[in-house]
């Protein structure tokens, strides 16, 4: 790409008014919102209202008075709306690996006469755990073959995807892949944690039939915040997840000792949702108000291309390696293998460049639209640079593994 006018981008930016509706510390450039959003300034007083008011004063009342009890489908609808999902269909609760073992054994219920699924070997790892103890064969991309139309045949059941590699950041085409497993009649369900409020998404338009995904990545709801499942709603009523407990019960307050599934999404709810992490969801979607999806992912490109065409000659001068595609086919983020990686990483973090850190060499940068400036991106690579010609893993204090890399 040409040289660009980064003060003119920056003062350009549809967006740029958005970092003010975060907390950011002074100085510091954060690269790793693809693995935890900063806080929204409107968080702290959201977060005050439930403890000090709904709960402190509230008490148990607060479950009909303040809207808790209805909060995960409430939440979820809004969810919905930026992963194209039309209301009814979404619910936001529990874990995206317990949201996946709901998912894939809901699945599997709906093509009870197959018992095979395929997956990604590079998959988060979590997404394969879930799958342990199934009574299946796992076919796995990149283990088992290298095109997925080879993997999808038709005694496929599921086919268990990331929609964006949480590794190098490549994109999968929904559409293509969901027309792929539904010719063979399988069903798809979608991992959207890195791919949920930073690129448009069309789970209805693309017949997606079910998905899961985090809130705490770019939508930015606060660490270990409650996560998302979607269900088509062709799907919902026929569908049996396995953990079947009271508020996924057709009359939750009628405490009958048999089960009787909720007809709608609500069937996917377990037990009591956290109350106070959902006043984080709240806030991570508040965050989003107004803004174009659209307008997030132009931004997103241009994030991401700036700092490839800024660490070419990095790469050509110390052997970084970009692991990233380089055309649009790719999520929010960047990633280099680099034999010193750990060391680099920890390195551009002491001096003020928030990225993280992937065995066994994988220096892996994430770019949120929301409050990253361009000259954010120029600062960072010369970071980066610094940190290459000092050869900073020969320094004892960056090569040491913390309890969480």
């Amino acid at each position: 790409m040409s040289e660009p006018d980064i003060a003119a981008l920056d003062a350009n930016d549809p967006l740029g008014a958005i970092r003010d509706r975060f907390v950011l510390p002074e100085k510091l450039i954060y690269l790793d919102g693809n693995s935890l959003g900063p806080a929204p300034k409107a968080a702290f007083d959201d977060f005050k209202q439930v403890i000090e008011e709904e709960w402190a004063q509230g008490l148990i009342g607060s479950w009909n008075s303040a809207g808790w009890f209805e909060s995960p489908k409430a939440l979820g609808d809004r969810l919905g709306s930026l992963i194209g999902a039309a209301p009814g269909q979404s619910i936001v609760c529990d874990t995206t690996s317990i949201n996946i073992f709901k998912a894939v054994n809901a699945a599997l219920g709906l093509n009870k006469e197959r018992r095979v699924i395929v997956s990604e070997l590079d998959s988060f790892p979590t997404d394969l755990y879930m799958l342990h103890g199934l009574d299946v064969e796992l076919r796995l991309l990149g283990r088992d073959g290298d095109n997925l139309a080879n993997l999808i045949d038709n005694d496929v059941a599921v086919v268990l995807l990331s929609h964006v590699n949480y590794r190098t950041g490549a994109l999968f085409d929904m559409a293509s892949i969901n027309n792929l497993a539904h010719q063979a009649g399988a069903l798809i369900v979608w991992d959207l944690c890195h791919s949920a409020g930073i690129l448009p998404i069309e789970l209805d338009k693309t017949q997606t039939d079910f998905a899961v995904g985090c809130t705490y990545k770019y939508l930015n709801a606060g660490p270990g915040a409650p996560a998302f499942i979607y269900v088509a709603e062709r799907h919902i009523r026929a569908a049996r997840q396995p953990l079947s407990g009271w508020w996924g019960h057709a009359r939750p307050f009628a405490f009958e000792p048999g089960f009787d599934a909720h007809p709608g999404i609500e069937k996917f709810l377990c037990g009591s949702q956290p109350i106070i992490s959902m006043a984080g969801v709240e806030s991570g979607l508040d965050a989003l108000e107004g803004v174009s999806i659209e307008a997030v992912r132009e931004k997103s490109l241009t994030l991401t291309d700036l700092f490839i065409s800024l660490c070419e000659p990095l790469c050509q001068e110390y052997g970084l390696v970009l692991e990233t595609p380089g055309d649009t086919q790719r999520g929010s983020q960047v990633s280099f293998t680099f034999e010193h990686g750990f060391a680099v990483i920890r390195a551009m973090c002491d001096r003020g460049v928030i990225g993280d850190f992937r065995e066994p060499d994988l220096m892996r940068f994430g770019f949120a639209p929301l409050f990253l400036r361009y000259a954010d991106v120029t600062r960072a690579v010369e970071i980066l640079e610094d940190c290459l010609k000092e050869k900073v893993w020969k320094n004892p204090a960056y090569t040491t593994r913390p309890a969480v890399t």
